[in-house]
């Protein structure tokens, strides 16, 4: 699934920002999120939340990735291949 996909069938709050070497995605999950877990696998990010799993796939142009989640923020951070 996509993060629109995700944040659209979840009631998540997102947002994306964009600068000139990447985009910066934030998903805040609560204050219930703080024990939530990330990881990275290919071009997916695993998130899981309790007892749910989530699979956000990265845009195809995506490359150099880095995820982390602080607060109950999951933050992923792209560089855009040129």
């Amino acid at each position: 699934m996509t993060l629109e996909q995700f944040t659209r069938e979840d009631g998540q709050l997102a947002r994306r920002y964009e600068y000139d070497d990447g985009t910066v995605f934030a998903v805040d999950f609560g204050t219930g999120g703080a024990d939530a877990a990330v990881d990275l696998v290919d071009d997916t990010v695993i998130v899981v939340f309790e007892d749910d799993q989530y699979e956000i796939d990265l845009p195809e142009t995506a490359k150099g990735a880095h995820t982390f989640i602080k607060n109950g923020v999951l933050t992923i951070e792209v560089e855009e291949e040129r």
